[in-house]
């Protein structure tokens, strides 16, 4: 009996909680999108086959999804008060945001020591039309490498502080808005030394930068808007994932993470407010026809990122210029795609062709995409007559008359191309001047077919940068070993933790005809001598001594040095704090150079393909004990561990301090090669910087400016060349 009551209370039980997180819909959002009508799914024979939707099964979807909002807004106790700010109405027409990353050469020329953000802006504008926003990335992939934080990321970008301000200001200059990341998972290095919110909303204040986005975040909490409300300077905050309900109040926008059936779906959170904005990111996709599709048709926009990490995933000329139209009518139809009353997948004549809806005032707008890999011409929407009432073809650039059908109803044609788009306007007057500067423009776009463009997707070509062969030595340096003439299987891997296998991941030696993870390549290492340990401090010193050396760009140069030398007792640590320029002005004083990566894994690894300098099992007597802590202790001394000694007796190989080698550009991104790893591994995250013990490993740090390049945790040793 007793069974029976407790099964009778649970299913109750379970009843009541259902009907708690249940509301009345059929149509109930998948993460972020809400399903559409089952009539404009096609079926097969087997399936009972398929039939047109008919009006009273949109107009059903639609009643279910009005009152799905109008329920979901009163349980979250939606407030939507932020949205009328003035510091955030720029969100409202902010379509195309691209994620650049601080390494991209378009941005920053680390000769003439300057940001280029004209270059930059110049270059996506003639490529595909520009931009509204731009997510500026200084962090991961390379946070970690020592206890920078990702504030300490921003302050250490070209000109610290003054120099970000004033490259903020440059992009304000051409109308384009600045956000920077924030990563809550940064907890491993250094400690801000205040709470989160106030840190990000201090910080953002002195550069003047306008937002933040939420890195691996589903929704940015309430602290941080009001953080930045605080010290006078609102933020926008977008999360990378979907905000609860209820952050939609204060988190004006987000990225769309979206999935692409062939029917385009709705975005849950434009459908709950109308006003926010949704920056669509699918950044390893290389056909971006989806992309632009379901952000066109919902009235949002697109994270237009193509240098993913370093990986240049470029758009296509084909998708470039369909971004062009697409932004040049969402920027020019910006408010009518606030309208509350959106009417997503109004009812259209042919298959495979899909509408949105926008009524504002006397006028509407509708967003149309073909999802068909053919064109679609002719009839496409049917419409009540209304007297007085002008069609315009937005896309095209001109008027249209309607035609009668049997009904009496007014009938509209026009042509969509295969993937492409279209645009009508409805009004009871001419067209406005912005409206006739859009259709001016967009005939002049569209006498080309977008089929007309290479929709071929290209991986770019990489460059290793020559290492010049310098003078022999004069008999046998003490602190040299020489290597002898050998054949060697120079077999790598990068340890970049994005990107798989991808074409374009990692680099691209001279004997391959394109980037790629992983290596293997048999060759011949002629001899060569290479220093037995690390450069330095004191070693160091006495460069600097004989030659006065001082770099044009100079923050974080010889960061832990203090009043012009290195601390005391660490004259036998290695180097520190030195960019790869500086590396080479040493190399370059010494009558040296930086090792190749192939002479440099030849040194530790002899022959026999070893995982280890010292053999093929671990030993942690052979290198420094890691420091796991949010301050840096500094590295060992370069001779603390002769266990870790390389068959040839070359020290300090791994564990103590990354080692500078070969450097690889391509026409957007320059990497430093990094062989050793170091004994710094902060804790917490999987996003820092990875470890590169393995002989088979290498590291691969992204090069923006000396005063960025520059770690705690980053040496190098020289090689010289034999006769």
């Amino acid at each position: 009996m007793k069974l029976v009551i407790a099964s009778i209370v649970t299913v109750a039980l379970l009843a009541i909680a259902c009907t708690v997180s249940a509301q009345d819909s059929r149509f109930r959002p998948d993460r972020q999108q809400i399903p559409t009508p089952g009539c404009l799914n096609m079926k097969g024979a087997w399936e009972g086959g398929s039939t047109p939707c008919t009006q009273n099964e949109h107009d059903s979807w639609l009643t279910d999804i009005r009152h799905w909002r109008d329920e979901r807004r009163i349980r979250i106790g939606y407030e939507g008060s932020r949205y009328d700010l003035p510091a955030f109405k720029w969100t409202q027409s902010s379509f195309f945001q691209p994620q650049m990353m601080v390494e991209d050469r378009y941005f920053y020329d680390p000769v003439a020591h300057r940001y280029t953000v004209d270059r930059y802006l110049d270059d996506l504008e003639k490529r595909y039309g520009g931009i509204d926003a731009v997510l500026i990335w200084p962090t991961y992939p390379n946070m970690g490498i020592d206890n920078r934080n990702q504030h300490d990321m921003i302050r250490s970008m070209p000109g610290g502080v003054p120099g970000v301000r004033q490259m903020i200001a440059d992009f304000h200059r051409r109308g384009v808005r600045v956000l920077f990341p924030m990563m809550m998972w940064d907890q491993g290095t250094r400690d801000p030394g205040m709470p989160w919110p106030d840190a990000i909303a201090s910080l953002m204040a002195e550069v003047g930068a306008d937002g933040i986005n939420g890195d691996t975040q589903d929704g940015v909490p309430l602290a941080f808007s009001l953080a930045a409300d605080k010290v006078g300077h609102p933020l926008v905050f977008e999360p990378e994932g979907g905000p609860s309900d209820e952050a939609l109040a204060w988190n004006v926008m987000t990225w769309g993470q979206y999935s692409y059936p062939f029917v385009p779906m709705v975005d849950k959170y434009k459908w709950l407010e109308t006003r926010h904005m949704v920056n669509i990111s699918d950044r390893w996709k290389r056909d971006k026809t989806d992309n632009l599709q379901f952000a066109f048709f919902n009235g949002v926009g697109w994270e237009s990122w193509e240098n993913i990490w370093g990986i240049w995933n470029g758009i296509t000329p084909r998708d470039a210029e369909a971004t062009r139209r697409v932004a040049t009518m969402e920027r020019a139809l910006a408010p009518f795609l606030v309208s509350p009353d959106w009417e997503p997948l109004v009812p259209m004549l042919r298959y495979g062709v899909y509408a949105s809806r926008w009524p504002s005032g006397q006028q509407t707008v509708w967003t149309i995409v073909n999802r068909n890999d053919y064109d679609v011409e002719g009839p496409q929407v049917e419409l009540a007559p209304e007297d007085g009432l002008h069609y315009f073809d937005l896309y095209d650039g001109v008027e249209l008359t309607p035609a009668k059908n049997q009904a009496g109803r007014s009938v509209l044609s026009f042509r969509i191309e295969a993937h492409g788009y279209g645009a009508l306007l409805a009004s009871p007057s001419g067209p406005d001047a912005g409206i006739q500067k859009l259709m001016s423009k967009m005939k002049e776009l569209s006498a080309t077919p977008l089929s007309s463009y290479s929709h071929e997707w290209k991986v770019v070509p990489q460059q290793i940068v020559p290492i010049a062969a310098v003078k022999p030595p004069s008999g046998s340096p003490a602190d040299m070993v020489k290597i002898p003439e050998a054949d060697f299987d120079f077999r790598i891997a990068g340890i970049e933790i994005e990107g798989f296998n991808d074409i374009g991941v990692d680099v691209q030696y001279p004997w391959e005809d394109t980037p790629r993870r992983f290596h293997d390549h048999p060759m011949h290492v002629k001899s060569f001598w290479i220093d037995k340990y690390p450069v330095t401090n004191a070693q160091f010193k006495k460069f600097l001594d004989a030659t006065h050396y001082h770099p044009q760009d100079d923050l974080n140069f010889l960061r832990d040095w203090k009043n012009g030398t290195y601390l005391a007792g660490w004259d036998n640590k290695p180097v520190t704090w030195v960019s790869l320029e500086d590396a080479r002005a040493y190399a370059a004083w010494a009558g040296k150079r930086l090792p190749h990566e192939w002479e440099w894994q030849y040194a530790a690894q002899g022959t026999d393909g070893r995982t280890y300098p010292w053999g093929n099992d671990w030993k942690d007597d052979a290198v420094p004990v890691p420091d796991k802590g949010r301050t840096m202790r500094g590295p060992d001394t370069v001779d603390a561990h002769p266990q870790g000694a390389s068959p040839f007796g070359v020290i300090d190989l791994v564990g103590n301090v990354w080692q500078w080698t070969e450097e690889f550009q391509d026409e957007h991104t320059r990497g430093g090669i990094l062989r050793g790893g170091s004994y710094y591994q902060p804790q917490g995250s999987i996003w820092y910087f990875p470890q590169a013990y393995k002989l088979s490993e290498h590291g691969k740090l992204l090069l923006t400016s000396p005063s960025m390049d520059r770690s705690g945790g980053l040496g190098f040793r020289c090689a010289q060349d034999s006769e």
